[in-house]
């Protein structure tokens, strides 16, 4: 049984800060994963204007944004300028991958991604999409090869992008299983790997979910495995600070549960037989706001 951990890194605080913490953790348990990096600014002030969308006010005061991201944080790109992630963390990027762990795109500006793909066009699209490209190349070295787009959204043109630019498999999706994407009956030839399971600030102060009994509500989720396995995405800006032990928790109960701890790629590895062909369409996940690149 595999469980594959995808880390979603979106702000120069959760690189910085975050990811050393959970390179350790994971060692420490014998764990793989794999990092998605934003590689330019951080702009995360911008989503100010989400104020706006239904929902966004619950969601900010539900899951403590303030304590979870930092003030600081929240100012850049407004009263703050943005700093450059790819620019000023390389090194620290370098080090996920020099520890053992993959390393993949996960967008180059989080906020701008994550708000304006749903209604952009093609070219719009690949010149975000390129600049990702070439920034992971100047800080890696070497091509990407995998993609998980920032807040799971996406267009049919960043889809098609994911097969010209030659990534080996994406995780842009919520969704059951691993699956051969399709948009209006065109065949995208580049797997998707969609997240499972809920997300930790999906489920957090909902239902008498708190962070005291979280882990054991997710370990209840995964307790009858599936024949695919799952995949999990975690933030480097919670399970990599406030929620670290909440982490640590869910490490130790999946490895009681009988589960392997994989990466990404691992878990692609791992599937046996040909993947079946869904379409990709924008709906809404609970506990999120706004619709998400789901599995048919």
């Amino acid at each position: 049984m595999k469980l594959a951990l995808k880390i979603d890194v979106d702000t120069w605080r959760g690189t910085r800060e975050g990811v050393p913490r959970l390179i350790e953790i994971l060692k420490k348990h014998n764990a793989q994963a794999t990092f998605f990096f934003s590689l330019g600014p951080d702009h995360t002030g911008r989503a100010i204007w989400r104020v706006f969308r239904p929902g966004f006010l619950g969601k900010v005061s539900r899951t403590s944004v303030v304590e979870h991201y930092g003030i600081k944080t929240l100012l850049y790109g407004t009263l703050l300028p943005g700093p450059d992630i790819g620019r000023g963390c390389a090194d620290i990027m370098r080090s996920a991958r020099d520890a053992g762990f993959e390393v993949g795109i996960h967008c180059y500006d989080h906020i701008r991604w994550q708000d304006r793909v749903a209604g952009k066009d093609a070219e719009w699209t690949r010149r975000e999409m390129q600049r990702a490209v070439d920034r992971f190349t100047e800080v890696f070295g070497e091509a990407p090869k995998a993609h998980a787009a920032a807040g799971w959204q996406m267009n049919r043109h960043a889809l098609r992008l994911t097969q010209q630019l030659g990534f080996d498999y994406s995780s842009d999706t919520r969704g059951t299983c691993p699956f051969i994407p399709t948009v209006n009956a065109e065949i995208i030839a580049c797997p998707q790997l969609p997240t499972t399971l809920p997300t930790l600030d999906e489920l957090m102060n909902r239902d008498g979910i708190t962070p005291n009994n979280i882990a054991q509500h997710i370990l209840q989720l995964t307790a009858n495995p599936q024949t695919t396995g799952h995949v999990f995405t975690l933030h480097a800006e919670l399970e990599g600070g406030k929620l670290l032990p909440v982490f640590e928790q869910l490490l130790s109960g999946w490895k009681e549960q009988g589960y392997e701890l994989v990466s990404l790629r691992q878990y692609l590895e791992g599937l046996d037989g040909i993947l079946p062909r869904r379409e990709m369409v924008m709906r809404e996940v609970d506990g999120r706001i706004g619709t998400l690149a789901v599995q048919g």
